[in-house]
């Protein structure tokens, strides 16, 4: 487990939790300014004034949380994954990945809400992050183990990732676990995916540096 983190690694968790504590004292003001609301007219809500899609969502979302738990557990990955990756990809690299995959899960969020599920409420959580770094750890440390909680099994890292990208994309698809950006998380692994594969250089258009691993 990573105990000496590396300074993004770091400030990520420390950003969440700030913002976290700013959600318990200001209350709904912050979800209604920065957590992600669906494409499309703003609406009324109760108690007067509108809400709606702002650019800037496409990132803020990112360090909200519904409660304690969907904090600790986004915050759990973070911190577990994070550093490995960071240290690989170089701190800068590891930021502009990060929250591209941060705006990836945001993308495919609105997308899904306006063309197929409809309904307008709020998205919140770092899980597309998250999920980014799980597959930046899936495909830079393939064969590394990983020990699942329930069940406590290992498995290498690349049977972990690909398990999991196929179980959010069933509860995606059924509808399963309503309340839980399925597609958000796949959104956020597929732009993660995008942009190692550029880096890599096995896209039309080449990077400057190329990711050797």
């Amino acid at each position: 487990m990573p105990i000496d983190l590396p300074p993004i690694t770091r400030n990520l968790l420390i950003a969440n939790g700030v913002v976290y504590l700013l959600q318990m004292l200001i209350g709904d003001q912050l979800v209604i300014l920065f957590a992600l609301w669906p494409l499309g007219p703003e609406r009324l809500i109760q108690g007067g004034g509108t809400v709606g899609f702002e650019i800037w969502q496409l990132l803020t979302y990112g360090f909200m949380h519904g409660d304690l738990t969907h904090l600790l557990f986004n915050m759990l990955a973070l911190w577990m994954f994070g550093g490995a990756i960071e240290r690989l990809f170089g701190s800068r690299p590891f930021l502009i990945y990060y929250l591209s995959c941060v705006v990836g899960a945001a993308i495919a969020q609105l997308l899904v809400i306006k063309f197929f599920t409809g309904g307008f409420y709020p998205t919140v959580g770092a899980s597309g992050g998250v999920f980014g770094l799980l597959l930046a750890f899936g495909m830079m440390f393939p064969h590394q183990r990983i020990m699942l909680l329930f069940p406590p099994i290992p498995m290498p890292a690349w049977v972990f990732v690909t398990g999991y990208g196929a179980i959010e994309l069933f509860l995606g698809v059924t509808g399963t676990q309503s309340g839980v950006a399925h597609f958000a998380h796949l959104g956020g692994m597929a732009a993660g995916f995008i942009i190692i594969q550029y880096w890599r250089g096995k896209l039309p258009i080449k990077p400057r540096r190329i990711l050797t691993r």
